[in-house]
């Protein structure tokens, strides 16, 4: 009884394999040339089948690792992974391009998708929709996600992608001063007004363009006072009645 069963294990197991088989040639017609495989794949992923065109991708790679297509389908497994909202397949292939292709003509677009999968991570679609504020969270991706379009802008200027990064650093220059003003209004409201005031500092020089300047200057005044820095103060206040005569003065602290 023993032998019988294991044998029947056996025969399990290799039909199990022959099955498996079978499913990688149905993603790939083995009789197909690249040309021909690539082309079914593309107009599945032209047609919005992220998933699916994921699968016939990667078994194409596998099955065409070289050759003049092999690059394109590895281009278009980027965007895919990046369509279906998978951010860190995306990113791993991305770095992973970049590395096996430094001098690749495409690369300003992979710079580009980098940049875009690295803004999406810090996106929430739901809050987005409502209008919710998210700027009080983890900017880490954000973050990179300039630095992916400063390397896209600086050294692709002339890359048909180069304007929408250029726009899309100012986007985020916005929203991560909006984070630091968040963060120094918390430190403030806890009485740390020396970290209130270096918050706000830090918004004033590396955020000079950001609508949130005003603010941060308004602050400065009202933390330097609340430690008794009056230079510093004077200093704040001469910057924010020099540059927003508009903006309000912050009450000053009488005791």
């Amino acid at each position: 009884m023993k032998a019988k069963f294991f044998v029947v294990l056996c025969v399990s197991a290799a039909l199990t394999a022959c099955a498996g088989n079978k499913s990688e040639e149905v993603l790939v017609n083995t009789n197909q040339s690249a040309q021909a495989a690539y082309n079914d794949a593309k107009e599945i992923l032209d047609s919005g089948l992220y998933s699916r065109a994921i699968e016939l991708l990667k078994a194409m790679e596998s099955r065409f690792p070289f050759g003049p297509i092999a690059r394109q389908v590895q281009l278009d497994l980027i965007y895919a992974y990046h369509a279906s909202g998978d951010v860190k397949q995306c990113l791993a292939s991305i770095d992973r391009f970049i590395r096996l292709n430094p001098n690749h003509p495409d690369l300003d677009y992979v710079y580009y998708m980098r940049g875009l999968t690295n803004q999406k991570a810090d996106e929430n679609a739901f809050q987005e929709f409502f209008g919710i504020d998210r700027a009080d969270r983890d900017m880490a991706s954000t973050k990179q996600a300039f630095e992916d379009f400063k390397i896209l802008t600086s050294t692709y200027p002339n890359s048909k992608y180069a304007a929408d990064g250029q726009a899309r650093m100012v986007f985020i220059k916005e929203k991560m001063a909006r984070h630091e003003m968040l963060v120094a209004d918390y430190y403030s409201r806890r009485g740390a007004h020396l970290a209130a005031a270096n918050r706000a500092k830090y918004i004033v020089e590396f955020y000079r363009d950001s609508s949130k300047v005003p603010e941060a200057l308004q602050l400065m005044i009202t933390s330097y006072d609340a430690l008794g820095l009056t230079k510093l103060r004077d200093d704040a206040k001469a910057v924010l009645a020099l540059n927003f005569p508009q903006a309000e003065m912050p009450e000053q602290n009488t005791n």
